[in-house]
């Protein structure tokens, strides 16, 4: 994503690179996780972890 881009600065490369952050942890969906994002599968495991 990064290596073909060239950026003008490098609060636009950290810029960018915290929106993919974003959405690599909390908008990408994997069916391995039950069709959840990484982060609403761990929020899951969790929460199931503090009812035992």
């Amino acid at each position: 994503m990064f290596h073909h881009t060239r950026h003008v600065s490098v609060d636009a490369f950290t810029a960018e690179l915290e929106d993919y952050m974003c959405w690599y942890n909390h908008i990408r969906i994997q069916l391995r996780l039950d069709g959840l994002s990484p982060i609403e599968y761990r929020n899951r495991a969790l929460a199931a972890s503090k009812t035992i």
